[in-house]
């Protein structure tokens, strides 16, 4: 088969000819096999997640059933499942059903509501499973795949471009995720929990969100985030964090900034916002400053700061590199533990 850019050489030394349209047309038949070829390396491993639970109801204050569903990936031949928290919430039963027909009831294994990410185990051999890619690679305009089961159609198929990077999401414990993809591939309800893939069919995000009515308003949290809480969910059970109470998103250096300050990376994390629960951070942190570095570590993004926030600088003093104006300075600040509802 051709390669896109051999298509395009073509086209481009054809046009004369008359024959720009025939490769045109390969042009396409070129993406359509990239997203056949995705979507049947990936869906083997894509699961359709029935839950039932007892929820308040407001009208009648008692409990009452009610069944959802929603989306999820395997990520091991054992069989653990990563979904939404959101999709397993108050959950008194979980059914898994697999793309080859089977059903298996499944064990909640970790929950964890801050990102919205839990996993789940479904016992049996030898699954067929998703592999993560590295969602920090990513640019703007590349090549997306998004596969779940909106509106409880198994396996629906769409894809589009990745629209942004390094957006915020405000999950529902409050806590505003980081690092959180815009894409414009269709997604509806029930598309929750399911994979955000490349070209190559690697997981590179979770989708998590839509913005109702708006058309092509997409969200996923990046693998990068989602392999580090999954490995923490499924080694402990729940993931510990300090918390400095800010907002921020990756912002680039200028190369002057870079020079005149000496750092080691070309990017850093821009405070966008300090929450009303984290007064004492505002004595030493503004709006405005970008963090560089995290007790003598590099910090280039949202995903390594969050990292170094983990259980073992809980209500302990950590010194950060910010940069405020243009010149660099030293910040002492002290993380609490970041309190969740699981």
């Amino acid at each position: 088969m051709a390669t896109l850019m051999q298509i395009q050489h073509k086209n481009r030394s054809s046009k004369k000819s008359g024959k720009a349209i025939l490769h045109d047309e390969q042009l396409f038949d070129c993406y359509s096999d990239t997203i056949i070829r995705v979507a049947e390396k990936i869906s083997p491993g894509v699961v359709h997640i029935h839950v039932k639970g007892s929820f308040r109801s407001k009208q009648r204050f008692s409990d009452t059933e009610q069944e959802s569903t929603g989306s999820g990936f395997i990520i091991s031949p054992e069989g653990f499942v990563v979904t939404n928290s959101h999709v397993i919430q108050e959950a008194s039963m979980i059914e898994v059903d697999t793309q080859d027909g089977l059903t298996f009831n499944a064990e909640l294994r970790g929950n964890d509501p801050s990102s919205d990410i839990a996993v789940l185990k479904i016992y049996g051999n030898h699954f067929k499973h998703c592999e993560f890619g590295d969602s920090n690679r990513l640019r703007v305009g590349q090549l997306v795949v998004a596969i779940g089961s909106p509106f409880g159609y198994q396996y629906s198929v769409t894809s589009g471009v990745v629209s942004a990077l390094g957006r915020t999401l405000r999950s529902g414990t409050g806590r505003l995720i980081d690092n959180v993809i815009q894409t414009d591939a269709a997604l509806n309800p029930g598309n929750s929990g399911g994979p955000l893939v490349d070209s190559s069919g690697k997981v590179i995000g979770i989708n998590t969100a839509i913005i109702m009515p708006a058309q092509g308003l997409c969200f996923a949290v990046g693998s990068s985030t989602v392999e580090y809480v999954v490995g923490r969910l499924i080694t402990r059970g729940s993931v510990r964090r300090a918390y400095l109470g800010i907002s921020g998103q990756v912002i680039d250096l200028p190369m002057r900034v870079i020079h005149y300050n000496r750092l080691k990376t070309k990017s850093g994390v821009l405070i966008r916002s300090i929450e009303k629960d984290a007064s004492d951070i505002k004595s030493y942190l503004k709006e405005g400053d970008i963090i560089v570095g995290f007790n003598g570590s590099v910090v280039a993004n949202t995903d390594d700061l969050q990292r170094m926030l983990d259980e073992t600088t809980i209500n302990r003093k950590v010194i950060l590199d910010i940069l405020r104006k243009g010149i660099k300075t030293l910040a002492e600040v002290i993380p609490v533990e970041m309190k969740t509802a699981v």
